[in-house]
């Protein structure tokens, strides 16, 4: 194998996918929850961006089990945007967390979580987890310094 064909993945950009089985229901959370648009669509698909990435909510028959976080954003102030989504009626889970700090809850939605990737040069990070209208599990993240 060649290097060329070991860099084929990190070369390309990351997308995700998320299922819904209603797009209608799914489109109204997005924009009056989220707040976000989608920047095009095709049958079945609503593609939206957002800090220069992009996700798909896409008409599925299959669910996910909303078990794990599927995508979630990095943010700069996660105070502000857990308070904002809150006027907007999103619902924030109370989650217990392996390696989080204060006895491993969310305490009013937010964990704090211990460690981070030395890479990003955080000592760890906030993190919030709601559902959106179709059980897809979502996060908010902010580094901390």
């Amino acid at each position: 194998m060649s290097a060329d064909d070991r860099q084929t993945l990190a070369q390309g950009r990351v997308a995700t996918r998320l299922p819904a089985q209603d797009l209608a229901r799914a489109r109204r959370f997005y924009s009056e929850r989220l707040g976000l648009e989608p920047v095009d669509e095709r049958p079945g698909g609503l593609l939206y961006r957002c800090g220069g990435t992009e996700f798909v909510v896409f008409r599925s028959a299959g669910a996910s089990p909303g078990t794990f976080t599927q995508m979630s954003w990095e943010v700069d102030d996660i105070d502000r945007v857990v308070s904002e989504l809150r006027r907007r009626g999103v619902v924030f889970e109370d989650v217990e967390l392996p390696g989080t700090l204060g006895g491993g809850r969310t305490r009013n939605g937010i964990a704090e979580v211990e460690g981070h990737y030395p890479s990003k040069g955080a000592r760890g990070e906030r993190g919030a987890w709601f559902r959106d209208s179709e059980g897809n599990m979502l996060g908010i993240g902010q580094p901390v310094f």
